[in-house]
């Protein structure tokens, strides 16, 4: 997406009302940015014998100091560095790119031993020679790789390919009866040494391997490999197989048993939950009680409120102390119509004794 108009102006300004050198700005303690350029190669590295070399020119040699000056485009200072480059790493790759990095203007020559040289001087490898070909070639610092290169630099190689140092470590390389092989590079003024990459190298590697052989092999075999492909006994097949599925078991129970602690985990979280809100709701149902059924209690003003309405509803009225006082006489006592102590009498009699019946009735059934 192409940016508006008036921000391409601004940059432009910006370029153009620059103090530095090129237009170069620095704007809120930004640093300018580095220009557009290609960090990478589109293609492999191509091999010695596919490269044509102009013999019409003679082999001059430059010395030190002119390659550190710099020497022209057309003539670039051609730099060598071997190896066998088995199981090529990040140590063979920051070694070429020292290699590479050594002078201004640097083509770099990077030669490669073939498989039978390697198996007579060092041992045998785990990649082959096409291999070890095809990862150098593809290493970003590389302009040219010799296949099949010697194991001693002779004066004729060097001059074939117009070598002006040999680039490697400093560290004597005994080997082919030699204590150092690069004794004779060093002492034509031609070598130029690089560092190693400590903690990295292909027998390292290969340590590693061979360490834990049993897990790499019972990995291949969950992989499809067959025992004769990685060649491992039929013995050993089966207790790989045996291993692995006791290595199942193992994750599953530690599984469940990592499963089991969380819920455990998130049962004691609960738990504490539901005991704090126990608590809190205890306090409150024992606080509600206490101001219903304390000393002090609901209940108690209540029952107060109710004994005194009783009392009151079932107490007798009292009659007003301003109502005017009647002198009665003592009421005469009552007597029964059919008293013994009286004779029998006519009915007449009767009728009048009845109506003077008299019966005596105190102040308070009056009331």
């Amino acid at each position: 997406m192409e940016p508006p108009t008036s921000s391409r102006l601004n940059s432009r300004k910006r370029r153009k009302d620059g103090s530095g050198p090129n237009g170069e700005t620095e704007l809120d303690g930004v640093p300018p940015k580095m220009s557009r350029r290609s960090l990478g190669l589109r293609e492999p590295a191509p091999f010695s014998d596919e490269v044509e070399i102009d013999y019409s020119k003679p082999y001059i040699r430059v010395t030190y100091e002119e390659a550190m000056r710099g020497t022209p485009l057309d003539r670039p200072v051609r730099v060598y560095a071997d190896g066998i480059f088995d199981l090529f790493h990040s140590g063979h790759a920051r070694a070429l790119m020292q290699a590479k990095n050594l002078f201004p203007n640097t083509y770099l020559i990077v030669g490669v031993c073939s498989d039978e040289l390697t198996h007579n001087f060092k041992g045998f490898t785990v990649m082959n020679e096409n291999e070890r070909y095809d990862a150098v070639q593809h290493c970003r610092y590389v302009d040219e790789v010799v296949r099949n290169a010697p194991w001693t630099l002779t004066p004729e190689f060097l001059a074939e390919h117009r070598i002006d140092f040999v680039a490697h470590d400093d560290i004597p390389y005994s080997s082919a009866g030699s204590d150092d092989v690069y004794k004779h590079i060093k002492e034509a003024g031609m070598f130029a040494p690089t560092q190693r990459t400590e903690g990295i190298s292909t027998s390292d590697i290969i340590t590693r391997i061979v360490r834990d052989y049993d897990v790499y092999a019972r990995r291949n075999l969950q992989r499809g490999y067959t025992a004769k492909e990685l060649n491992v006994s039929f013995i050993n097949e089966k207790k790989y197989h045996l291993q692995e599925r006791v290595d199942k078991v193992k994750k599953r129970v530690k599984d469940v048993e990592e499963k089991s602690k969380e819920f455990v985990q998130k049962v004691e979280e609960k738990s504490i939950d539901l005991i704090q809100k126990w608590e809190e709701k205890s306090r409150e149902f024992i606080g509600n009680f206490l101001e219903m059924f304390g000393p002090e209690g609901a209940l108690k003003h209540m029952l107060k409120e109710g004994k005194g309405r009783m009392l009151q509803a079932i107490s007798p009225k009292q009659s007003p102390s301003s109502s005017p006082t009647h002198d009665r006489s003592p009421s005469p006592s009552f007597r029964w119509p059919f008293s013994t102590k009286t004779p029998p009498s006519s009915p007449a009699n009767r009728s009048r004794n009845e109506s003077a019946v008299t019966y005596d009735i105190s102040e308070d059934e009056e009331d």
